[in-house]
């Protein structure tokens, strides 16, 4: 009985496994025929551990260990040393900086290599999959975007420090860091639990957008809107710790106000105080060098917080907001974008606005400062030869490296940028009756770009600032932006009811017309701008004056000896060229001094009055 019924049903059974055999699955319904399924095996990243001591900080040597274990392994490893760092738009060559490098695997046995470029190593793992990498960097030069090490602290900048496995840029990292002595570490990358002194990246654009301060530095932690910030200040100076942090949350406080939230969970301010000044921007920290004395008077003060109100607008403007080029970014060669005039220029225009927006300048204040950048610009013929995107494209060959023929043919992207973007301002002001701003440019940008992982091109740029206004302004980004056209900075102006003056319409006054510099009583040409009398009759960079008219040359002597000279007069001027004494006649120019201001106009109307008011919070008088 039961043999009979088994007969039965297998033939049952065989039908229903061939039938399911021939069914489609959803998926095989989906794929087109002739095409056969696969599954994607995500490569896995590999297991990245740097550690960074400076065990002679004397040698200004900083010692790598770069642990790299990898499933993947390739027979042939190759590794990589970044040659700029974002922020800063120059080939620096990091690697003429690496000694001493070494490759071992995790026995200890040495592995070959050979270096096959400026910057790129070449392993012969053997099969390996773990190798040990060390090197020195040798580490002596102090600037935001470079590496110091002594006996008094280390500040370094990952991109100019650690290398890269090639192709690996989104791998994450940890880095351990070995202090000299009881040396604290400071950094905006997050720690790893139970671990001292070692910190996380998710990828190499934040590992190289993280720079380290070690050393016994000074701290002042303060909070905005329950977010921690704090300041670490290396070395001595005159600087007032709690009125510095009372000031910077008023800034933040201001800049948070543009863009609705505070888009880190913490942030470091990295003072090193020396000599100079300048800051590098970064994802939730920056690092800033000031003059250790330079904190007084007022003017000195209110300098510094201009430098901090420009690297805190840079939170969201070029980090989050970022032009086409700018990030991901490629480590190797040059990122190319026209929109620097953007990324530094309305940073640097929003520094004057945070501070008067924080109560921390006058109205008056914000518009002399205006006024004498206008003045600088009026005075470079550059600015008939290079437009603002140019002056962009062109940052990695020119702005870092300028000559005494800079001031005829080129603009900066800083300083004309800062004056385009504030007259953008007021266009978009005016045009819309003071509904709209530059504030929602950026706002909208933040939103729309920045939030959706999307870069900005120029004619977002344009296009954005146009809705806002409620019109084209095609003619001015044809003319102040992508041409080099004379600025008309009353039909601007006069939107909020103020006016340039430039004191031109004086006497004229004799003048030679040559940038000059007086070191240990020596008279020197340093440069020599197009359309003056010392261009024209040929004064050349780095000659020495030594006689005007016979008479000992000082700046002193000269100043005077032109005050009792008419234009069309002429003077002889004795030199030094190449150690050869020489004679040269100019023909002295003239010109009406000087005087920018930007003030009210006569009688302005209660619309003039109104934008004044709501833009500058101050009345127009």
């Amino acid at each position: 009985m039961q043999l009979n019924i088994k007969i039965k049903v297998l033939p049952i059974l065989i039908f229903a496994l061939v039938f399911f055999m021939y069914q489609e699955t959803p998926a095989q319904k989906k794929k087109p025929q002739g095409e056969t399924a696969t599954v994607e095996v995500k490569p896995v990243p590999p297991d990245i551990n740097y550690s960074v001591s400076m065990s002679k900080p004397w040698t200004h040597l900083l010692e790598v260990e770069m642990r790299l274990n990898w499933a993947n392994m390739p027979e042939i490893a190759e590794i990589k040393m970044p040659v700029w760092t974002p922020g800063s738009y120059l080939i620096r060559e990091y690697a003429r900086h690496v000694q001493d490098f070494a490759v071992k695997n995790p026995s200890g046995n040495a592995l070959d290599w050979q270096k096959i470029n400026k910057n790129s190593w070449q392993i012969d793992t053997r099969g390996a999959k773990e190798i040990v990498v060390s090197y020195k960097v040798y580490a002596n030069e102090l600037t935001v975007r470079t590496n110091e090490l002594n006996a008094d602290h280390a500040f370094f900048n990952n991109a100019a420090l650690l290398m890269f496995p090639k192709g690996e840029l989104n791998a994450p990292s940890t880095i351990n860091v070995l202090p000299f002595g009881n040396w604290k570490v400071a950094t905006g990358l997050p720690k790893v639990e139970g671990q001292t002194n070692t910190f996380r990246a998710e990828n190499f654009d934040v590992l190289y957008d993280s720079p380290f301060e070690v050393g016994n530095f000074t701290e002042a932690p303060f909070t905005v809107d329950g977010v921690p910030h704090r300041y670490v200040f290396e070395g001595e100076g005159n600087y007032d710790a709690e009125k510095i942090t009372r000031d910077t949350a008023k800034i933040v406080e201001q800049s948070k106000a543009i863009f609705g939230e505070l888009p880190y969970k913490d942030y470091l301010f990295i003072v090193n105080l020396r000599s100079g000044g300048g800051g590098l921007e970064h994802l939730n920290s920056t690092a800033l060098q000031w003059q250790k004395f330079g904190f007084k008077p007022e003017a000195r003060y209110t300098a510094f917080l201009n430098l901090v109100a420009h690297e805190i607008f840079h939170v969201w403007n070029v980090k989050r907001i970022r032009p086409d080029a700018l990030g991901p970014f490629d480590y190797e060669n040059e990122n190319y974008t026209k929109l620097l005039w953007v990324a530094e220029g309305a940073t640097a225009y929003y520094e004057g606005v945070l501070l008067r927006r924080a109560d921390l300048i006058s109205d008056k204040e914000i518009l002399d400062g205006k006024a004498r950048l206008i003045e600088q610009l009026q005075a470079r013929p550059g600015r008939f030869e290079t437009s603002l995107e140019d002056s962009s494209f062109d940052a990695w060959i020119k702005y870092y490296r300028q000559d005494e023929n800079s001031v005829n043919n080129q603009i900066s992207y800083y300083d004309k940028g800062e004056v385009v973007n504030f007259l953008l301002d007021l266009e978009i002001r005016t045009a819309s009756g003071g509904a709209k701003s530059l504030d929602d440019v950026m706002r909208f940008l933040y939103d729309e770009f920045s939030k959706k992982n999307k870069n900005f091109t120029p004619a977002d740029y344009q296009k954005i600032s146009e809705t806002m206004a409620g019109k084209s302004l095609d003619d001015f980004f044809t003319k102040y932006v992508r041409g080099t056209a004379d600025i008309d900075y009353n039909a601007i102006f006069s939107g909020i009811g103020v006016q340039l003056e430039t004191g031109e319409e004086g006497i004229k006054q004799a003048y030679l017309g040559g940038t000059l510099a007086e070191t240990d009583g020596r008279l020197t040409v340093r440069a020599v701008p197009a359309d003056t009398p010392a261009y024209q009759f040929g004064l050349n960079i780095n000659d020495q004056i030594v006689a005007i008219d016979g008479n000992r040359a000082s700046q002193t002597f000269l100043q005077s000896h032109l005050t009792g000279k008419k234009p069309g007069e002429k003077i002889k001027l004795t030199i030094f060229r190449f150690d050869e004494l020489r004679e040269i006649e100019v023909t002295l120019g003239g010109r009406a001094k000087s005087d920018y201001k930007i003030v009210p106009v006569e009688n302005p109307t209660d619309e003039q009055k109104r934008l004044y008011r709501e833009y500058l919070k101050a009345e127009l008088q």
